[in-house]
């Protein structure tokens, strides 16, 4: 369990996301708290209560640390799950898939292809059209782009 100043955040993986020295200060400076202890130390944020949870508008999700395209509202569904959830990753994702047995459990971590930002976990239980995964994200992880007819 870690504490920060605005609350509780669990630590889920022991396997740490690659350290940058020559970002850390500029992610330090403008990331929250939790989104800091998320993205750069493999926390995750309490169940139903990340901004990106119930966001239904279209658009894009991208990392909050380098602003990679990670994902899109097409993709996106509610899996009731208590994160956002998304069936696919974009083409050019390229997001990473790490063993992550921490709690005693064996799952899979998900990171971001461009600056290894832990992003959450992905999960067999998905729609089976899509190919039968679930991206279970931290919305401290993205930042949502929304689409520019959507916008007016």
């Amino acid at each position: 369990m870690h504490w920060t100043r605005r609350g509780r955040v669990n630590k889920m993986s022991d396997d740490l996301p690659r350290f940058d020295p020559e970002r850390d200060p500029e992610w330090r400076e403008r990331l929250t708290d939790v989104q800091y202890h998320v993205t750069r130390e493999a926390g995750t944020e309490p169940p139903n209560t990340g901004i990106h949870y119930m966001e239904d508008r279209k658009g894009d999700y991208r990392c909050i640390c380098c602003g990679h395209l990670l994902f899109t509202s097409k993709m996106k569904y509610d899996s009731r799950c208590g994160w956002p959830a998304f069936h696919t990753e974009d083409q050019n994702a390229g997001i990473k898939r790490i063993r992550d047995n921490s709690y005693g459990m064996l799952r899979i971590e998900v990171r971001c292809g461009s600056c290894d930002a832990h992003l959450g976990h992905v999960f067999d239980d998905g729609p089976i059209e899509f190919g039968g995964e679930r991206y279970c994200i931290n919305s401290a992880s993205i930042d949502f782009e929304l689409e520019v007819d959507d916008a007016e």
